[in-house]
């Protein structure tokens, strides 16, 4: 275990130094001009260079790359080109609302999914079964903005249960934390529930046709114990490959669920640079997004053999 994960570090090294080469290179092709924007709408075209020269903007690839690379190595993400602070600093003040909304999202669509996947497939052919997967098929095909608004609408307009956007920090009281933070929590995690339950459901059907569950069914054991103690723990290899899988679906849903429920989390930070042509932001913030989903998914390999001893590493 120990030799296998160590070889997953480090081959997540190449896999990075590939993310920052395709990261850098492709905004430092993007159209439109930090300086020019940053400038404004007054400046002449001396100002603008004068500020180019200023920001390093007007080096070549191999220079700016060596640099921004080589203080990457160091900790050092750069610095904003627009509030001129460091930009490890500025997304290390907005994790928390993304961590806080990633983790809410990523239990309720479990929480939903796993339920919802295990009762179709043993209903498999019935109401219930085609219940479960029309939801999850309407669930996955709506996108999260299009939920996000309707459930404004519904839950905090119409019935006026829940604010309608902010965030407050768990340090000001979790009620007020919660009540913020419910739902966009609840609009992510519908989203990505509905992927982990056609999962869940293909998975539990294929150990639900096994031999010893046939057996443990004739041993008189409960429908509850068959279903989780044998056919659900048999089936957890998959189920859990998506769910990490998943987590990638997060986090592309929680950029437009932070724009949409004015979340001041890394979405929204992203969102910002990107219309601000911030680029040392925008680097920093898709590489630890990329770091993360690398750990996570190193996390889920590991996680293989407590549900299937039969895995070796």
């Amino acid at each position: 275990m120990l030799g296998f994960a160590i070889r997953r570090l480090l081959a997540t090294i190449p896999v990075m130094g590939i993310v920052a080469i395709i990261v850098f290179s492709l905004l430092y092709l993007t159209p439109g001009d930090p300086a020019a924007v940053l400038a404004g709408e007054q400046a002449t075209a001396e100002d603008i260079e004068r500020l180019r020269i200023t920001l390093g903007l007007d080096q070549p690839y191999l220079v700016r790359f060596g640099q921004w690379i080589g203080g990457v190595l160091q900790g050092d993400l750069g610095t904003s080109i627009f509030s001129r602070r460091p930009v490890m600093e500025l997304i290390v003040q907005r994790l928390e609302p993304t961590v806080a909304l990633t983790l809410a999202s990523l239990i309720i669509a479990v929480a939903i999914a796993i339920p919802l996947g295990v009762v179709a497939a043993w209903r498999s052919g019935g109401i219930i079964d085609r219940m479960a997967m029309s939801l999850a098929v309407l669930g996955f095909s709506v996108p999260v903005f299009v939920l996000s608004y309707l459930l404004i609408a519904l839950v905090s307009v119409k019935l006026q249960l829940l604010p309608v956007q902010g965030y407050v920090p768990i340090a000001y009281g979790i009620g007020p934390f919660a009540r913020h933070l419910i739902l966009p929590a609840v609009s992510l995690g519908i989203i990505n529930a509905a992927l982990i339950a056609r999962i869940t459901r293909t998975t539990m059907l294929e150990v639900l046709n096994q031999d010893y569950i046939r057996a443990a069914r004739a041993k008189g054991l409960s429908v509850r114990r068959v279903l989780i103690r044998h056919a659900l723990k048999n089936a957890a290899v998959p189920i859990v490959t998506v769910i990490g899988i998943s987590f990638a679906l997060l986090i592309s849903g929680v950029v437009v669920t932070e724009t949409v429920f004015n979340i001041p989390g890394l979405g929204r930070l992203t969102v910002d640079a990107i219309l601000r042509r911030d680029y040392p932001v925008i680097q920093g913030v898709i590489l630890v997004f990329s770091a993360t989903y690398v750990v996570v998914n190193l996390l889920v390999d590991l996680s293989y053999g407590l549900f299937d001893p039969r895995i070796k590493y």
